[in-house]
């Protein structure tokens, strides 16, 4: 009976994969009830790996190229050298095939902002997001670490892993690059270099290779963006502060005037309410008082007589004016009333 269930047995002369397409790393052959013959070939395309593995412990891994199989070079693989047991053969042997080729354009990226130590701002949190690519370099760590007895195992079923190692070691690469974060722009190229050196290993660990990262792009959250382009700002009027303060004040006279004209309302009754409208007050005020005075001085210089009590006394009540409301300070009035009264 042992010998008629063993002529019922087909013999594969050929072990081969083709791939039916992208996302498949790993695939078994389909053995079931069927032995390798004796003298059977063994065909591995270039970007395949093969891998036999007998009583559940891998043996063998063949690379791209044509083998025969034979007793000589898989003893434990056929039943052909156990005639004194009529065919029954103790060993149970399996073949996975496996893709070596790169998968390209894997993507990475931060979905939350990740916080790191930075030379210039201390801690900082930052986005960023790139593309690496990989392969199969151990299938035999890899099919005992990852893929295991699957019949098949995809792409798709390791990315979210190996996403969170690039995430994982991203930090460690900023700090062993040494590159400030305002430098990280114009450095991608050797950032992405030290993301590769910092999560290579844990790669490795699952028998592939690491093939390439690349950084598309880093950037700051909203909120620290908007903080960094004040600061950046603030750099750039350096110590000119009193020409950008006129600059600016320059550039609200319009929108005063027409706020002012809608009774008081709109961007200058909210620059009142921040304290931002008292200070442009007084800086109009004192060109407004100073322009007078001048004004008066220049008339009557040029007539060559002092200048009419009641243009003066007018004058005064305007400041005194402008004093009550709160913008010009009782030290500002008092001084301008002693500059005028000299004047009489």
């Amino acid at each position: 009976m042992a010998l008629m269930g063993f002529l019922k047995k087909q013999f594969i002369d050929v072990i081969e994969w083709q791939e039916p397409g992208d996302g498949i790393l790993s695939w078994r052959y389909p053995m079931q009830d069927n032995e390798i013959q004796n003298g059977g070939r063994l065909t591995v395309r270039e970007s395949q790996a093969a891998l036999f593995v007998n009583e559940g412990k891998a043996a063998d891994a063949f690379g791209p190229g044509l083998y025969t199989l034979n007793t000589h070079t898989l003893p434990l693989l056929t039943n052909l050298m156990n005639w004194d047991k009529l065919f029954a053969s103790p060993f149970k042997s399996d073949v996975y095939f496996f893709s070596t080729r790169l998968q390209v354009d894997q993507r990475w990226g931060t979905p939350q902002p990740v916080t790191l130590r930075d030379k210039d701002f201390g801690a900082i949190r930052i986005r960023a997001f790139g593309n690496y690519s990989w392969r199969v370099a151990d299938p035999k760590l890899f099919q005992q670490q990852v893929s295991g007895t699957r019949g098949t195992y995809t792409v798709e079923e390791i990315d979210g892993q190996l996403r969170g190692l690039m995430l994982q070691h991203l930090s460690d690469a900023v700090a062993h690059s040494g590159i400030p974060f305002l430098d990280l722009a114009a450095n991608q190229v050797e950032f992405a270099t030290q993301i590769k050196a910092a999560v290579a290993p844990a790669f490795a660990n699952l028998g592939l290779a690491l093939d390439g990262v690349t950084v598309q792009n880093v950037s700051l959250p909203d909120e620290l963006q908007k903080i960094l382009d004040q600061k950046i700002g603030m750099g750039m009027v350096g110590q000119n502060m009193g020409a950008f303060m006129q600059y600016q004040t320059a550039q609200s006279i319009p929108k005063f005037a027409e706020s002012a004209g809608e009774g008081g309302g709109g961007i200058a009754g909210s620059a009142m309410g921040l304290g931002a409208g008292v200070a442009l007050g007084q800086v109009l005020a004192g060109n407004l008082a100073q322009g007078l005075g001048t004004g008066i001085a220049t008339a009557a210089a040029a007539s060559g007589e002092h200048p009419p009590v009641q243009d003066v006394m007018a004058l005064l009540e305007k400041l005194g004016e402008l004093k009550d409301k709160g913008i010009l300070t009782e030290d500002e009035f008092a001084a301008k009333k002693t500059e005028l009264l000299k004047k009489l």
